[in-house]
């Protein structure tokens, strides 16, 4: 069977295991997703997806000097625009929620099927979160009590504020692009940096803290 179409989907891959990069590259290459880029630890993904600018990088959690947790906050300062997905051994709640603090828009482990990994690439590069079933409330709960002790939403720029009203609202990104103006790329790039300003991943979670603080539109 023929390897299938290229869809644009620029992904880099960052794996102490060069086994491991060699059979996700040749897997993900079949189903159309181009690897533009590998590393073996931090400091080289760093040096190098500065220049790729990937739109997704897939992260070991356990890397050597500087662990996968790190890398993705010191990610999102450097490719904001890049989306990560944590790809690891460990499946436990506490690697889940970690990385998730961490900024990661999804976790995949090693033991499932290479179908997930291809899935979560599409689904987090289309604007969404792909995370473990059944680990949605605790990656929530914590983040949703430390957000309701910020003093309501200084932090985030006036633009975002709207943004937060109009979600909380139930305007779709879409429906916020129409309204404020803006495309709809920009109005996901505003929604992304408002769940990692405020670290609530889900428009449940950032309704109730609109509601929480009166930032709703009435």
């Amino acid at each position: 069977m023929a390897a299938a179409k290229r869809n644009d989907i620029r992904v880099f891959l960052v794996d102490d295991h060069p086994i491991v990069r060699e059979g996700v590259r040749s897997y993900l290459a079949h189903h159309g997703i181009d690897v533009v880029g590998e590393a073996s630890d931090a400091k080289e993904c760093l040096r190098k997806v500065s220049k790729l600018a990937p739109d997704i990088v897939v992260l070991d959690v356990n890397l050597p000097t500087i662990d996968g947790g790190e890398l993705a906050r010191r990610l999102r300062k450097l490719v904001p625009k890049s989306k990560l997905i944590a790809f690891s051994i460990h499946s436990s709640e506490e690697y889940v929620v970690k990385m998730a603090r961490c900024g990661v828009q999804g976790y995949v482990t090693k033991d499932e099927p290479a179908g997930h990994l291809l899935e979560a690439i599409k689904h987090v590069h289309e604007g969404g979160l792909h995370f473990p079933a059944g680990m949605t409330d605790a990656i929530l709960a914590p983040a949703a009590e430390t957000a309701a002790n910020e003093a309501g939403g200084g932090a985030l720029t006036g633009r975002e504020l709207e943004v937060l009203a109009l979600l909380a609202d139930g305007f779709s990104n879409k429906g916020i692009a129409a309204k404020l103006g803006i495309s709809v790329r920009t109005a996901e790039t505003h929604r992304e940096n408002l769940s990692h300003k405020l670290n609530i991943l889900t428009v449940a979670g950032l309704t109730k803290y609109a509601i929480t603080h009166n930032l709703t539109v009435l």
